[in-house]
């Protein structure tokens, strides 16, 4: 036994002292160029060609690499036995990925792709500008060479098309907002972003049902439109204007609509936006599959007028000392800038946006704002109607009203009342769900009660404005109708003195002669 571990030390040793001569003899260059012909030679000889995907292309991460991770994860969930688990920011879902040194067989297009993640050690340098990872990964994928020309490109477009699906699906969205006065954030973004957890959906939305179907029909179309758009030359966008009185659910919509396409909110703060330079960078940092959103564009900023003020929007000046420039900088947004944003070149810096503006009063707007290509469809938010009354009573009563069997004449009679004055009450659907709210603790038969009792008080007072108003308006005529007649009868009266004054002159004037 000794002997035998004597001689694997010789052999050893000779194998060193065989490999430190090649080292001096061959220098690395030489040995190089002979391991990479070697590797050559024997590619003739294979049937497939490999291809590696490493983590970090340089210095920049490889986007190929993490969408190879997330397209991977999904047919690694089904077919591999060892795995690993992780969950990104922002997201609301588990991802599974392939483990070190595994390998995973995909198919596409009836061809065998081979993928294995390669895990190996980093050697450390010395000296780093930036410190490194202790493992260096990568995918290698290995397709035959005769499918190499026909699958390559479309299965990396296949890949990268569905990685974005589903890091989309699985992120939760984001509600941004643009910095005070123009500030970047520690990463260079003018953006900052929280969670969006707004509960709004459209089945929860107080809102007529054909409406809403239409608004939902839309909505399906603009995001399935990708090849629509680019068949007719347009930018794939959509504009919205949300107008009504406060309290119609306006921003309920907004999220409603967000939740339905799972897209990101940009609620953008005029104010804060000091030149059209500044609009526009702001447009170039939102990503795709985003909503933005400008509410209550009437009172941000002041675009009822082009002609005044050489057509620039007035906004309010910053605070002493926090400005950029004064008030000329502060009042240097001007409508041709917001509608450059909305449909001008600018519009195009990016895809699959929608833009949304909301106002309480839509004549304030100018009609350049108004127009097709920059708020496609406007959407009036009125009062609360009775199919919008039912999805509220649904929503906070558990009011149930597809199941007829257990409807009563009781109930049908108090609908019936409740869909009689709903119309003339005109309140919002914020008003009445606070009613809801309030009652909630009650029966619902109790507290839809109590909601008919506010209905007919709302009604009442609001028929009491109206006879007022109309008996307002009836002494205003009778007093401007009575200004008529003493103006028409002022003319008589004046011709009449002139006449008596005249006769009496003329009698003064025969007694002299006499």
């Amino acid at each position: 036994m000794k002997e035998l571990w004597t001689t694997i030390a010789s052999l050893l040793g000779a194998f060193a002292f065989f490999q430190s001569i090649l080292q001096a003899v061959f220098p690395p260059q030489v040995r190089f160029t002979v391991a990479k012909l070697f590797h050559r030679f024997f590619n003739c000889f294979s049937s497939y060609c490999y291809f590696d995907i490493t983590e970090t292309d340089g210095v920049n991460t490889n986007e190929l690499y993490n969408a190879v991770q997330l397209y991977l994860s999904r047919s690694a969930s089904v077919s591999s036995s060892r795995l690993n688990l992780s969950r990104a920011l922002n997201s609301s879902s588990f991802t599974f990925s392939l483990s070190n040194n595994d390998h995973l067989v995909d198919s596409f297009n009836g061809a065998t792709a081979t993928w294995e993640h390669v895990v190996t050690q980093r050697q450390s340098p010395s000296f780093s500008w930036r410190p490194l990872p202790d493992e260096k990964r990568g995918f290698t994928l290995a397709i035959k060479k005769k499918d190499k020309p026909l699958i390559l490109q479309p299965y990396l477009d296949h890949i990268m098309l569905t990685a974005v699906k589903l890091r989309h699906l699985n992120q939760d969205r984001l509600l941004y907002t643009n910095s005070r006065g123009g500030a970047l954030d520690s990463r260079g973004h003018p953006w900052e972003s929280v969670p969006f957890k707004h509960p709004s959906t459209f089945e929860t939305l107080a809102l007529d049902p054909a409406r809403k179907l239409e608004i939902i029909v839309d909505l399906r179309d603009f995001a399935d439109g990708q090849t629509f758009y680019k068949k007719t030359g347009r930018a794939w966008k959509r504009g919205y204007l949300l107008y009504g009185p406060p309290g119609t659910g306006k921003s309920s919509l907004i999220a409603a609509m967000a939740n339905f396409l799972g897209y990101d909110i940009y609620d953008l703060e005029l104010t804060e936006v000091h030149s059209n330079s500044e609009l526009r960078k702001l447009l170039m940092k939102t990503t795709p599959k985003s909503i933005i959103v400008i509410e209550d564009i009437d009172c941000s900023i002041n675009l009822s007028n082009r002609n005044s003020a050489g057509g620039k929007a007035r906004v309010p000046p910053p605070p002493e000392g926090g400005g950029i420039g004064g008030d000329d900088v502060a009042k240097s947004i001007t409508l041709s800038g917001l509608l450059n944003f909305t449909d001008g070149l600018w519009s195009c810096c990016g895809s699959e946006r929608i833009f949304v503006f909301t106002t309480n009063h839509i004549e304030k707007l100018d009609p350049a704002l108004l127009r097709s290509g920059r708020m496609d469809m406007h959407i009036f938010m009125s009062y609360c109607s009775f199919p919008a009354l039912k999805i509220l009573m649904k929503n906070y009563l558990d009011w149930e009203f597809d199941q007829e069997d257990e409807q009563n004449e009781e109930d049908d009679s108090l609908l019936k009342k409740l869909e009689e004055v709903v119309d003339v009450a005109a309140m919002t659907p914020a008003d009445i769900s606070e009613v809801l709210i309030r009652n909630r603790r009650h029966e619902k038969r109790r507290a839809a009660r109590e909601l008919l009792e506010v209905l007919r008080n709302r009604a009442l007072a609001k028929s009491k404005k109206n006879v007022s108003e109309v008996i307002d308006e009836e002494q205003q005529h009778e007093e401007e109708e009575e200004q008529e007649k003493r103006a028409l009868d002022s003319p008589k009266e004046d011709e009449e003195t002139t006449g008596k004054d005249s006769n009496s002159n003329s009698n003064i004037n025969a007694g002299k002669d006499k």
